[in-house]
């Protein structure tokens, strides 16, 4: 019996631990709207699912939100359908959502996601992981809200609701 009970203890602990790790940095819309610190967003130039290339630099004088995301996440596969949302609603006012796959095998696994789960937005693969080095991405999913000058305003570590009223206006606003 005392076994048992320490087996799920221990449980218990690394679920409550996983749970804790998996929890977003930005649990509110709240946050968007703190004074932040700009930094250039570093450039990139990556191709998407159809061999087009895409250069972040050639998006300047948009808000772009560009999202570090894998298909064997949960929660990023739990924020896509709010960032098709988003996109939906932006995308004609300026606002641009760049999602960047990070599987090693990026472009078969984002294939097989969107044929199940389509989207309109773009996905970009970073087969090197050379975006992901540059922005210093650990966790998944992992947003960086560049406005149009081409400054981070905002880093988003794990799941939102990017379709979120407040989200939104914040996003026209930048």
């Amino acid at each position: 019996m005392k076994r048992l009970f320490l087996a799920l203890l221990l449980i218990l602990l690394v679920g409550a631990g996983w749970l804790w790790w998996q929890a977003p940095s930005l649990p509110t819309a709240e946050r968007l709207m703190e004074a932040k610190t700009l930094q250039p967003a570093p450039d990139f130039s990556l191709s998407d699912l159809h061999g087009r290339q895409v250069r972040l630099t050639d998006l300047k004088g948009q808000v772009v939100l560009v999202n570090f995301w894998a298909s064997w996440c949960p929660p990023c596969r739990q924020e896509m359908p709010s960032m098709e949302e988003l996109y939906r609603q932006l995308h004609g006012e300026g606002v641009e959502l760049l999602a960047i796959n990070v599987e090693e095998n990026a472009a078969v696994a984002a294939a097989a996601f969107l044929r199940q789960h389509p989207h309109s937005f773009p996905v970009l693969l970073d087969p090197q992981a050379d975006a992901q080095k540059a922005y210093n991405v650990s966790r998944f999913p992992e947003t960086f809200i560049v406005d149009r000058d081409g400054q981070i305003v905002e880093r988003v570590v794990g799941a939102i609701d990017w379709a979120d009223p407040r989200v939104i206006d914040f996003l026209r606003q930048l």
